[in-house]
């Protein structure tokens, strides 16, 4: 079974046979409006979702805007998200301080799973890098994103997520950008 079939069966299931129900948006607690400042570390992987092992100097700043939507009744948000890349050093063979890159993407991240004070979600993200580099041969972007939250009050939460962004194979080159990191979302 190739790779991608052990990781995309999964959570096509997980999708199907998902708790979250649209009459409560876990993101937003009965607001219409947030805002959201992540950050997440680098790691080096080709894979779509990478194992946190292969750290490299390379960071992610991101700012969102994001209001509630549906997705087949399950509960999502959408998203309009500025991002700076920021690398520094090398590392694995790359040199990261070339890709320090702004990153404009409109996503869409959909509640799959959630109690009362946490939630399980995943997203996929469509947008551009600035500058086109050797690493992901074009200037459009694709991204994918898996995440977990935490209620801290009816404003704001606290999210745990993987980030990855590649070109889906438009360009000969396509090795990817991967992030863990954590994000504070305010609700208004």
């Amino acid at each position: 079974m190739c790779p991608m079939t052990k990781i995309l069966c999964p959570l096509i299931l997980s999708c199907i046979v998902a708790t979250a129900h649209a009459d409560t948006n876990p993101f937003f607690n009965g607001y219409e409006n947030q805002i959201g400042l992540n950050f997440g570390w680098g790691v080096d992987s080709g894979f779509l979702i990478p194992a946190p092992i292969k750290w490299v100097p390379f960071i992610m700043l991101n700012a969102n805007y994001s209001q509630p939507t549906e997705f087949f009744r399950l509960p999502a948000r959408k998203s309009l998200n500025i991002t700076q890349t920021l690398g520094s050093g090398s590392s694995r063979g790359w040199h990261w301080d070339k890709y320090t890159i702004p990153i404009v993407t409109l996503s869409e991240d959909v509640i799959l799973a959630h109690g009362e004070k946490w939630f399980f979600y995943s997203g996929l993200a469509v947008g551009m890098q600035m500058q086109q580099n050797e690493r992901i041969g074009s200037k459009l972007l694709f991204g994918f994103k898996l995440g977990t939250g935490y209620k801290l009050s009816d404003c704001s939460n606290l999210e745990f997520f993987m980030q990855h962004y590649s070109n889906g194979n438009t360009a000969p080159e396509n090795n990817s950008y991967a992030f863990y990191g954590l994000g504070l979302t305010y609700n208004f």
